[in-house]
């Protein structure tokens, strides 16, 4: 079955683009920038290259192109007066677009020429921080609206994680230059959302830190096979939804009971679930940070 999808709502439109469905409607009608296919109904109906116009119009508007002027350009320039506009600056849109269509589109092939067409210009850390990342928080709202679905989100997500774990396998081909401490990574049981944690991962491994990930999904108990092997172990993990506002406080206690039996060890912690500790409860050698920058500086 063909999953690919090919036709898109004014909704979806808004979406993708950032441009309210009322504004589309009047660049529509004023100035004839898209001409969707209408059903039985009189719903409008967008084919994949109107998505792609409307993006690359939103762009050029966005840094100050007037949609008059933007409706006097021939079609087959557009994305040459998009090339313009990105090529002198640091636009991020472009890159963002682009990873829309090929998500929309699973194109693997766009993904990784627009990849690599950033690594020109770009560190990777700037890759993940500054394009990436607010992809993925985007992605959220458009999973949410029904503008893509899972298969969407796995294929896109499968694609970024592939390029943090070849980008931290590059690095690992030397020996680790610190010794002082020693960092586990990990995510607890019912916790999928595993990018984050695999760009602590790179961090770690690019400051010189022998780093062992565990990856998704792990038991507490399979956390205490490893304070026979070291002594300077850092536990680090992501709660992104779990565990949930009510289990938190007493996941931290069963890692302590479970894990940390000698108050030896530190446990590290970021994510949106850690707004529901009580910080100020916390013994000192549980730390929580705000951002994977906060963390990473602690790295230094």
């Amino acid at each position: 079955m063909n999953r690919v999808k090919k036709t898109f709502s004014i909704k979806d439109l808004e979406n993708l683009s950032g441009v309210k469905a009322h504004t589309i409607r009047i660049w529509e009608k004023r100035y004839g920038l898209l001409a969707p296919e209408r059903t039985k109904t009189n719903i409008r109906l967008y084919s994949l290259s109107s998505l792609q116009k409307l993006l690359n119009i939103a762009l050029l508007n966005e840094n100050g192109v007037k949609i008059s002027k933007i409706a006097k350009i021939p079609e087959s320039e557009i994305a040459e007066h998009v090339n313009q506009i990105t090529e002198h600056s640091r636009v991020k849109l472009k890159p963002l677009n682009a990873f829309k269509m090929a998500m929309v589109n699973f194109d693997e092939k766009l993904f990784i020429d627009t990849y690599n067409e950033l690594k020109n210009s770009e560190t990777f850390e700037n890759v993940i921080t500054d394009v990436f990342f607010p992809f993925l928080a985007e992605l959220g709202l458009l999973w949410q609206t029904d503008s893509i679905n899972p298969a969407h989100e796995h294929f896109i997500t499968h694609l970024i994680k592939q390029k943090i774990i070849l980008e931290t396998e590059s690095l690992q081909t030397t020996t680790p230059s610190k010794n002082d401490k020693v960092f586990v990574l990990f995510l607890p049981e019912n916790e999928i959302h595993e990018i984050g944690l695999l760009f602590l991962n790179y961090e770690v491994v690019r400051k010189g830190y022998k780093s062992i990930y565990l990856g998704q999904a792990v038991p507490l108990d399979i956390l205490t096979n490893l304070k026979a092997h070291y002594s300077n172990l850092i536990f680090v993990s992501y709660f992104t939804v779990s565990p949930t506002k009510d289990q938190i406080e007493s996941y931290v206690s069963d890692f302590e009971t479970i894990v940390n039996t000698n108050g030896t060890f530190q446990l590290w912690l970021l994510g949106q679930q850690t707004q529901y500790l009580g910080k100020q409860k916390l013994p000192k050698h549980i730390k929580t940070f705000t951002s994977i920058e906060e963390l990473t500086k602690k790295l230094i």
